[in-house]
């Protein structure tokens, strides 16, 4: 079944209408979010063009998209110039980053290089090809973690312990100096997320894959950080307030600026934790005690800013949100993944009627 958002009675689903036809740029096309927002941005009618580095996972072949599909690195300035000369993209969602906090301490330069450089090289690109809007996805890492009870706010002080979570700080104030210096009067923003859950995650170091992981093979899970506080969110969420995000960047220029996605309320890891094993049906866990380099133990968002400028709210909470994933989980070998994803995005569109 297709995505026809004039059959819903929200009004930004009605306003998704305004992809049809548009040629879309997606950086990071083929990880996991970016494989989700491809299908949703070609089930809307969109032009996609991805720009990627190979995935790490099965998820993009299986999904067995038909986009325009350049495999290429965005520490590579001249192809990716290359790219917006020959297909004009008349908006651009930037995904692609080393998006992991432990494979940062292994690789803290290629963690930089991809995050600050890359973010630089698309800004470059803006610069001269000037698409109607453009939205950066960085993290809800990058501010500055004072174990602040009440979440962050878009204003609050950026930082980063950790080469991850400065590197995507770095990326904002790049963004920021992009627009100050060379772009006022462009529809630029950025985008900070807390933590993505969904089905087609596979990454190593992040909890649902992980628990996925140990679930199949029947075996105890083992938990780093049960009692770490994080943002849990859907992975449709932020990606629909990206989408709405992006069009309202082209309809109205002054609301550049940074943006929370995230769920109403923080959880901890050992609470995910028990209700997938609840709702999978069989599992346990254990602690597991690491040497690992630390993490922040909590994390929480505040999300006022897109529900009163963009009038974007989440839908879901988290049993709702771990329905999806487990859905998704039991049933990818047994069903087309496409139409699995598409199936889930039209499930989660009626519900935000």
């Amino acid at each position: 079944m297709s995505v026809h958002p004039g059959q819903y009675g929200d009004r930004n689903m009605k306003d998704l209408e305004f992809y049809r036809g548009k040629t879309v740029l997606l950086t990071g096309h083929t990880g996991f979010k970016g494989t989700w927002f491809s299908i949703w941005l070609k089930e809307l009618g969109a032009t996609v063009v991805g720009y990627s580095l190979d995935p790490e996972s099965n998820f993009y072949e299986m999904s067995g998209l038909k986009i325009v599909d350049t495999r290429a690195d965005v520490r590579d300035y001249q192809k990716l110039k290359e790219v917006f000369k020959t297909y004009k993209p008349e908006v651009v969602f930037h995904f692609a980053a080393q998006s992991l906090v432990r494979r940062s301490y292994d690789k803290p330069r290629e963690t930089f290089e991809t995050n600050v450089m890359g973010t630089v090289n698309l800004l470059e690109c803006i610069r001269e090809f000037k698409p109607i809007s453009t939205v950066i996805i960085t993290s809800d890492k990058c501010y500055k973690n004072t174990g602040k009870d009440l979440g962050y706010i878009e204003s609050d002080e950026l930082g980063g312990r950790d080469p991850y979570s400065s590197s995507k700080a770095c990326a904002e104030l790049v963004a920021h100096a992009y627009y100050n210096s060379f772009l006022a009067g462009e529809g630029i923003a950025t985008a900070r997320a807390g933590n993505i859950i969904g089905g087609g995650d596979w990454a190593e170091d992040r909890l649902i894959p992980d628990c996925v992981r140990y679930l199949l093979n029947k075996k105890p899970i083992q938990i780093r950080n049960p009692e770490s506080t994080r943002p849990w969110q859907f992975v449709l969420e932020p990606l629909h307030g990206y989408l709405t995000l992006g069009i309202r960047l082209a309809r109205d220029k002054n609301l550049s600026g940074a943006y929370n996605f995230g769920p109403d309320s923080s959880i901890k890891v050992k609470d995910v934790v028990n209700k997938l094993i609840r709702k999978w049906g069989s599992g346990t866990w254990v602690h597991k005690e690491t040497k690992d380099k630390p993490e922040a133990s909590q994390l929480t968002l505040n999300c006022n800013k897109v529900k009163n400028i963009l009038q974007w709210k989440p839908v879901l909470d988290i049993d709702t949100a771990l329905d999806f994933v487990i859905d998704w989980y039991k049933n990818y070998k047994s069903r087309d993944v496409y139409k699995l994803c598409t199936s889930q995005i039209n499930q989660y569109m009626r519900m935000r009627t």
